[in-house]
């Protein structure tokens, strides 16, 4: 259990924000202060952090920062994802994750970036810009097979948004089970489902198991004509596989997140005919904020009652 030790000094939290945006009823056991990402360095109280929130955008360099912090207990990301606090952080420090912020915003996008690859409205763009009518019959969502890679609660959102579509989804987890929603294929199930799909969403975080899931081998097996969507991370795509597929005309795709992200002006992928791209915005919404102010006053609220914290990946033990 971690918890706010009592003293004379209260243990300190780093924002990257105002800390009046958290809203009322902080705890008065902790100090709260804002600190900015692009001047941490110069920042005076390393040494007494206790509770990191690392800025949403980027801006510490997590090696050094972490580092330095010798009394930290907790970092709290505002991603869903913590690939890039996970390999710097030090042994007996809590990591916990913003599962449940990023759903709504994600599977919005998701379902949009699906929608707008095959309704054509990359094509509707273009052509809006020449003042070109591109008349054509486009496919539907309506009927089609989705595949979900990934069983976490960003892919429950995607699910319950994708299914007034008429749509039949098949949600594929790190093992076979049944949750309160159905059925949850197997990643070893996976190579027989997707020639079955008329799409495919990932929605895994990025680790040793999912670097480069998606692969030739992975693309050759889904069928002609299908979509694949990442909203994931970049390199669980094997992005030179991607770009001869995409390339060929065989598959289409959609993209919040690339590898190199950002991807490089004279990148190939932005040229390949049916490829969506979107410079990773799932998560950056106005539904963002709300959210994840009520996670970390919440976790604040426990930290300083000494209480479990939510939404723990690595625990105070390093496990």
């Amino acid at each position: 259990m971690t918890t706010a030790p009592v003293g004379a000094e209260r243990p300190l939290v780093w924002l990257p924000f105002d800390p009046t945006d958290l809203g009322e009823g902080l705890p008065d056991s902790v100090e709260v202060v804002e600190v900015d990402p692009g001047r941490a360095p110069d920042a005076v109280g390393f040494e007494r952090v206790q509770f990191f929130v690392p800025n949403y955008e980027g801006g510490f360099d997590m090696a050094e920062t972490l580092t330095r912090m010798t009394s930290l207990q907790v970092v709290q990301t505002q991603t869903a994802g913590v690939d890039n606090v996970a390999p710097h952080l030090p042994d007996g420090v809590t990591l916990c994750n913003a599962r449940g912020v990023h759903d709504a915003s994600t599977a919005e996008l998701a379902v949009g970036l699906l929608l707008a690859t095959l309704r054509g409205f990359p094509e509707f763009v273009r052509a809006q810009d020449e003042g070109r009518w591109a008349y054509g019959r486009r496919k539907s969502l309506a009927d089609s097979t989705v595949i979900v890679v990934g069983a976490g609660s960003i892919a429950t959102a995607l699910r319950s948004r994708l299914l007034p579509f008429e749509v039949e989804v098949l949600r594929v987890g790190s093992r076979a089970r049944t949750d309160p929603n159905g059925v949850v294929h197997g990643i070893d199930e996976l190579p027989d489902l997707l020639p079955t799909a008329d799409a495919v969403v990932l929605l895994v975080p990025l680790t040793d198991a999912t670097h480069h899931l998606v692969d030739a081998p992975f693309l050759a097996r889904m069928k002609d004509g299908s979509v694949l969507v990442n909203v994931a991370r970049g390199p669980v795509v094997d992005t030179d596989a991607l770009l001869a597929e995409t390339t060929s005309g065989r598959l289409l795709a959609a993209v919040d997140v690339t590898d190199p992200e950002p991807l490089p002006a004279d990148h190939p992928l932005w040229q390949s005919p049916g490829v969506l791209i979107s410079p990773h915005v799932g998560g950056a919404t106005s539904a963002m904020f709300p959210r994840v102010h009520a996670l970390i006053r919440e976790q604040l609220t426990r930290f300083a009652a000494g209480v479990p914290l939510t939404n723990v990946v690595v625990d105070a033990a390093g496990e």
